[in-house]
C-alpha cells in the first residue's frame, strides 16, 4: 500500500505524548476544500525586489505640527488660520535631531527600513526645496533635514522612503475646497490644479535627484482622485529600486491598508502586495504630548498577523520638535523589537501555508520540512490543536525563548465524528507571554512535503 492510500484508510491511531517523539501518526485527513488559499503575492522582478527581503521597517510622521504636541492635522482639526500656522516655522528648531539615534533605535526594534513624511498636508517640507519659502532651510534650524536623514541611511545601506501628501494646505495653487483632509476655500489663494501638479512634479524631481539611492515613494491623499502615470514613471526611472504605493496617481505597487482598517483574511497569490501601517500612538501619527498607546501585545499581534501573510509592515512613531522619539514609543519599539529578533527566521524564505490547517485562530509558514505556528490571536487556552495534522514532528521549540514545546498525537472528545486523532501542541505558557505572541518551530521529518501533498 503506498503512503497516500494508507493515510486515506487509517481511520484511528493510537495517543502519542512526549518531547521530540519521531513517530508518525498518520490518519484520514479533514476535508480542506473549502479552505482559503495562501500564497506569495508577485515578486517585481528587479531593484524592487528589496521589498520582499525586508518586510518591517519603521514609519516617521515629524514636521511643524510636533511644536504643538497635539496631532499632525493640527491646523484643520483645531481650525488654526493658515497666517497662524505658517508661524510655527519660526519655531522649527530640532536642535537634537540625530538621524544615528533613530537608526539604531531601529535596528534594535528589528525594523530593516524607513519611510518619513517629506512633506504632510500642512505643505511644510523637510529638504532643501527650491520650489516653496515654506521648509526647512527658512527656519532657525536652517538644515536640510533629508540630507542628513539620507546620509545616514546610505552609511548604513538602509533603505529610505519618502511620504509625500498631495492635498497641501499652503500652497496657493492647490484647490482647497473642505473635501476630506483639505481645508475650506481659502479666499486668497488661486486655485489652479495644472500649475499646482508642474509644482508637486518639481518636488517630486527634487526629492529623487538630489539625495542618493531612494527605495520608495508613498504617496497620501489624492483628494481629487486624479489619474496620471507620467509620475510615478518619473519617479521609477530616476529611482529604479523605489517601490510606490497606491494613493498617488495610478494603482503603484502595493496596497496601504491603515491602522488595520480594510483588512483582508487573506492574501491571494494573485493579488497586490501589501505593507499595512499602524501607529503605536491611538491618538496621533505625529508627536503628541500627553498621547495614549497601544499595547505591545495588540501591536505584535498586527505585525504577526501581516508578516505570516506575505505583507509588509510600518510601525509609527512621532518625533518631538527638538528630532527626539519620545521614550514611550521608543520603549513600545525596544519591547517589539525582543520579539521579533526570537521570532524573524519564521518570517525569512518562507512559504505562506494557513491552508494547511483548519485551526484559524493560528497562522502557518513553512521552510522545506520546518512549520511555523502563528498563535496571532490571544490563546483561548494552553493548547493549540493542528487539525488536520496526524504527524507528530521530531521536535518542537518556542522560539521567543528558544524552550522546548510538549506535544501528542491524540483522539479528542471534539473529534469523534471524524475518529481521529490529531497534532496537539500542549501546555504552552500562554500567561508568561500574554502580552506577546508566541511562534512555535516544528521541525519534521522529510517526508513533511509528501505528508502535505496528501491532505490538501
Amino acid at each position: 500500500m503506498n503512503r497516500r492510500n494508507f493515510i486515506q484508510s487509517v481511520a484511528y491511531s493510537t495517543l502519542i505524548t512526549g518531547l521530540g517523539s519521531s513517530i508518525p501518526i498518520i490518519g484520514r485527513s479533514a476535508n480542506t476544500s473549502q479552505m482559503s488559499l495562501i500564497g506569495k503575492s508577485h515578486r517585481f522582478g528587479d531593484g524592487r525586489d528589496w521589498f520582499f527581503e525586508k518586510r518591517y521597517g519603521m514609519f516617521v510622521h515629524w514636521g511643524l505640527y510636533s511644536i504643538l504636541g497635539w496631532h499632525e492635522q493640527h491646523q484643520q482639526r483645531a481650525r488654526v488660520p493658515r497666517a497662524e500656522y505658517v508661524k510655527l516655522a519660526q519655531r522649527w528648531n530640532p536642535i537634537n535631531f540625530d538621524p544615528e539615534r533613530w537608526l539604531d533605535l531601529m535596528e534594535e526594534a528589528g525594523m530593516e527600513y524607513i519611510t518619513v513624511t517629506m512633506k504632510h498636508h500642512d505643505g511644510f517640507c523637510l529638504w532643501d526645496t527650491k520650489q516653496t519659502q515654506f521648509n526647512t532651510m527658512n527656519t532657525p534650524y536652517r538644515k536640510d533635514i533629508l540630507g542628513m536623514l539620507s546620509d545616514a541611511c546610505h552609511k548604513r545601506n538602509m533603505p529610505l522612503c519618502l511620504y509625500y501628501s498631495i492635498a497641501d494646505w499652503n500652497h496657493p495653487n492647490y484647490p482647497n475646497m473642505g473635501r476630506h483632509h483639505e481645508l475650506p476655500v481659502q479666499s486668497q489663494d488661486s486655485p489652479d490644479w495644472q500649475k499646482y501638479m508642474e509644482f508637486l512634479k518639481a518636488q517630486v524631481k527634487e526629492l529623487c535627484t538630489n539625495y542618493g539611492e531612494i527605495h520608495g515613494f508613498w504617496w497620501d491623499m489624492n483628494v481629487p482622485e486624479y489619474e496620471d502615470k507620467s509620475i510615478n514613471n518619473m519617479i521609477r526611472k530616476l529611482q529604479p529600486k523605489a517601490v510606490i504605493n497606491n494613493r498617488g496617481f495610478d494603482e503603484g505597487d502595493y496596497g496601504t491598508p491603515e491602522r488595520d482598517f480594510n483588512e483582508k483574511n487573506y492574501i491571494s497569490s494573485d493579488s497586490q502586495p501589501v505593507e499595512a501601517c499602524q501607529s503605536v500612538g491611538i491618538e496621533s501619527w505625529g508627536y503628541r504630548t500627553n498621547e495614549d498607546y497601544y499595547t505591545q501585545q495588540h501591536l505584535i499581534s498586527s505585525i504577526d498577523r501581516y508578516l505570516a501573510r506575505d505583507a509588509n509592515y510600518l510601525l509609527n512613531v512621532g518625533p518631538d520638535s527638538l528630532g527626539v522619539i519620545p521614550e514611550k514609543s521608543a520603549s513600545i519599539l525596544r519591547g517589539i523589537g525582543q520579539w521579533y529578533h526570537s521570532v524573524k527566521e519564521s518570517f525569512e524564505d518562507v512559504e505562506f501555508v494557513s491552508h494547511l490547517t483548519t485551526n484559524k485562530n493560528v497562522m502557518l509558514t513553512k521552510n522545506k520540512n520546518v512549520l511555523y505556528v502563528h498563535l496571532y490571536k490571544v490563546p483561548q487556552g494552553n493548547v493549540v490543536k493542528l487539525k488536520p495534522f496526524t504527524i507528530a514532528p521530531l521536535d518542537a521549540v518556542l522560539l521567543n525563548d528558544g524552550s522546548k514545546v510538549d506535544f501528542e498525537v491524540e483522539f479528542a472528545p471534539q473529534d469523534h465524528n471524524e475518529q481521529q486523532s490529531y497534532l496537539r501542541l500542549i501546555n504552552l505558557p500562554v500567561k508568561a507571554y500574554c502580552n506577546s505572541v508566541l511562534v512555535l518551530k516544528l521541525v519534521f521529518d522529510e517526508s513533511l512535503e509528501e505528508y502535505i501533498s496528501a491532505i490538501v
